[in-house]
């Protein structure tokens, strides 16, 4: 399931922190088995149920994390890590595993994706948080999952959790749906 899902998202190679790298791997491994899912349904299910879109939760989580290291990679050239200095790793593991919680908030019914029972109760920031603490992820990576989406707007959002935040609403606000 490893090499599956790497193939799938490479960009989880990007984290330079050995140990940072196996517990964002080993949290998507946990939500797929969780979920009954399996790396190749990541490729096909929709990474929203709220509009009719065609790209998938594989390519919104790419998006969103080749958009978080450029913010990253353009803050470092630009700023030089002086006036701000982004935890690139955080920011990488952030992004890969902001929406990790859908793999609990969303089933597969006769070819139809909808909110599973889970789903109804349990946004997917929260089941994220959950999937990522059992795993070991720091608070740093916790608080970049939990104050993605609306939940988090009443939070004083950290820099990362903030371009998280911003380049998570480009890959969904735009969309007509």
């Amino acid at each position: 399931m490893r090499d599956k899902l790497i193939k799938i998202l490479p960009e989880i190679e990007w984290i330079e922190d050995a140990d940072l790298r196996e517990q964002v791997i080993a949290t998507w491994i946990d939500g797929l088995e969780r979920g009954g899912w399996t790396p190749e349904d990541v490729a096909r299910m929709p990474f929203t149920l709220v509009k009719k879109v065609s790209a998938s939760f594989a390519q919104h989580v790419q998006s969103v994390t080749r958009i978080c290291a450029a913010v990253s990679d353009t803050f470092d050239d630009i700023y030089g890590g002086v006036d701000l200095k982004l935890d690139r790793d955080i920011l990488l593991a952030g992004a890969l595993l902001h929406d990790v919680g859908k793999l609990l908030e969303m089933e597969e019914v006769d070819g139809a994706f909808r909110k599973s029972a889970a789903g109804k109760l349990v946004r997917h920031a929260f089941s994220g948080v959950a999937l990522a603490d059992a795993h070991g992820l720091s608070a740093a990576v916790q608080h970049i999952i939990g104050t993605h989406s609306k939940e988090g707007d009443p939070f004083k959002r950290t820099p990362e959790s903030i371009i998280l935040h911003f380049a998570d609403f480009m890959n969904f606000d735009p969309i007509e749906g």
